[in-house]
């Protein structure tokens, strides 16, 4: 039975009692997944939790939408999102795995806190709307996927000086 106030939180004390091997997949669906600065839309997800002689393995594969903002042009768009997780709830301290995680005394998982790093890890570090998003003229602001406002940017790159003596060598011309 889920709770619906916290619908990541497993009732698992029958998987506890199981024979190793056992298992037992939980689905999920959220319209809309909120937790403190993370926003997902359309979250599916499947939990499996097995036994183990050592604990519980629970395997998770999600995904979703997230609004982002663009680093280029500051606009907002939608990502699709998928993670994956596999960690170890242990039954005994001395088989705990790097993530620290044990089997509660009331049987209780919640996979919240889990769902949500693994989710923010999926986010690009520099989310752009498209591949070739113009972004914003330095000069007047205007977002150049829209409109071209008819600034013209000059791309300061040390090969800039190079390029000015190669403009000054091929002017039949030259003013110095």
């Amino acid at each position: 039975m889920i709770n619906p106030k916290k619908p990541l939180k497993l009732n698992v004390g029958f998987i506890i009692n199981a024979s190793i091997g056992f298992s037992r997949d939980f689905d999920f669906y959220f319209p809309k997944f909120i937790d403190d600065d993370l926003e997902l839309l359309e979250v599916n997800g499947i939990a499996k939790v097995g036994r183990t002689p050592q604990g519980l393995i629970v395997q998770g594969a999600f995904n979703g939408r997230a609004t982002l903002e663009c680093v280029r042009c500051l606009t907002d768009y939608e990502q699709s999102i998928h993670w994956d997780f596999t960690e170890l709830y242990a039954f005994k301290p001395e088989n705990i795995t790097d993530a620290g995680l044990l089997v509660p005394d009331d049987a209780q998982i919640d996979l919240q806190p889990m769902v949500r790093e693994f989710a923010i890890l999926e986010f690009p570090i520099k989310p752009l709307c498209r591949d070739d998003c113009k972004g914003l003229c330095m000069e007047c602001g205007q977002n150049l996927n829209e409109n071209d406002c008819g600034h013209r940017q000059e791309i300061d790159t040390p090969f800039s000086a190079l390029k000015v003596l190669l403009e000054k060598n091929q002017d039949p011309n030259p003013k110095d």
